[in-house]
């Protein structure tokens, strides 16, 4: 019993940060234009940590584009700007792309 006990709590001290980054992009609606595993109208979040897995300087970037839009990148959509999601919000949000394997 104790042994279940553990593998559940440790299964969901695992999976709790995806799913609460998740829900974050969810409310601030990123997920509108964006999913995991699929483009929609932007990029797969699969395919954005794919493309930005060795660059160092990506994170950065990325929390930029979160914030202030872009175009080009991903084709001739652009990102709108998101001025509602905080600094601190899109370093979350942008950690947590860059993690989806």
């Amino acid at each position: 019993m104790k042994r279940a006990l553990f593998a559940l709590v440790a299964a969901v001290s695992v999976t709790a940060p995806a799913f609460a980054d998740q829900a974050l992009a969810t409310s601030k609606n990123c997920m509108a234009c964006h999913a995991v595993d699929k483009k929609l109208v932007g990029p797969s979040y699969k395919d954005v940590a794919k493309k930005y897995a060795s660059d160092k300087a990506a994170a950065d970037m990325l929390v930029g584009k979160v914030i202030k839009g872009g175009s080009g990148t991903w084709g001739p959509v652009p990102m709108p700007a998101n001025p509602q999601v905080s600094e601190a919000d899109a370093k979350k949000l942008v950690a947590w792309i860059l993690a989806t394997k």
